[in-house]
């Protein structure tokens, strides 16, 4: 099992999704002999998850069911271990569109924190590109580490424990693009630039205040970046609903009017009021709201 690389058939070691509908779901790892409890009943690794094919619907102990899914790093996303706030799909797929990777990029990455954009960024570089990854905390840093071992990523991924705003990212002119999800994105500008490819490269910057916004735009613009953009990206679902409303009436028509008959009239029946159903488009009276600015600059030529 590979977060880059999908496999048909569940193996011993694997990280697997156990779903039980779109609001209940959660990781597991496989194991030889391992049990995992459901409100379902039990599932056994070895009889009811090993061999079988990724997505396969498994009978519990109670009789009742779920599915086992291939882990994406969007399904991660939603199951991970919170070690920090982490950024969703929302935003991710934004950045990298933005950042315009592909496979093959060379990506910085600072922080590391719960590794949900490190995932995303892995899948889409692989096979061929490679993610330098910093983390200020050290625990976090092992941690990720563990994570991209397990998930079979970590050919992909280089973690850094250090402090990107004092030491850079470890590497120079190599990068075709730079995130940044740090309290102080503007002391890590000029490393984010040395890191950056001679011609050229992509920046983006997370920060939750306009003030942050502010100083890092200022920290761009002293170090020649151009085309700076600020994005706010907003989810709003709509529920789409079967209504029915009254037809309106207009009053009562005219009795008669002329025809081609000998009298020249002829009766016009009156219609009847009623309903009719309608599908409507409803938004929700709350939603998620404010979460972040993503900055986008592009690294002069000159």
């Amino acid at each position: 099992m590979s977060f880059a690389e999908y496999r048909e058939l569940i193996q011993d070691g694997d990280t697997a999704i156990v779903f039980l509908g779109h609001e209940s779901m959660f990781p597991v790892t496989i194991q030889q002999g391992g049990q995992t409890q459901t409100k379902y009943g039990v599932l056994r690794h070895s009889t009811d998850l090993i061999g079988k094919k990724y997505g396969s619907k498994v009978t519990c102990s109670k009789g009742g069911w779920v599915y086992i899914l291939y882990p994406t790093p969007e399904l991660w996303t939603m199951n991970l271990p919170h070690r920090t706030q982490i950024l969703y799909s929302t935003d991710i797929s934004m950045i990298t569109m933005m950042l315009e990777l592909k496979p093959g990029s060379v990506v910085c990455e600072s922080g590391t924190g719960s590794g949900s954009l490190s995932h995303a960024i892995i899948r889409t570089v692989a096979p061929t590109g490679h993610l330098y990854t910093v983390e200020f905390h050290q625990q976090r840093a092992e941690k990720a580490m563990e994570e991209f071992r397990q998930h079979k990523v970590d050919h992909l991924v280089t973690v850094k424990n250090q402090d990107v705003c004092k030491n850079g990212f470890g590497v120079s002119h190599v990068a075709d693009a730079v995130f940044l999800d740090i309290p102080s994105p503007w002391e890590a500008i000029g490393h984010a630039k040395d890191a950056l490819k001679i011609e050229g490269g992509r920046i983006c910057s997370f920060s939750p205040c306009i003030e942050q916004v502010q100083r890092t735009c200022l920290a761009l613009e002293e170090h020649g970046f151009t085309e700076t953009s600020t994005l706010e990206v907003l989810l709003r679902v709509y529920d789409v609903r079967t209504i029915s409303l009254q037809l309106p009436d207009f009053g009562k028509p005219a009795e008669v009017e002329k025809g081609d008959g000998p009298d020249k009239s002829r009766p016009v029946p009156t219609p009847q009021p009623g309903t009719a159903q309608f599908k409507s488009g409803v938004s929700p009276r709350d939603m998620v709201g404010h979460t972040g600015y993503l900055t986008f600059a592009t690294k002069s030529l000159s």
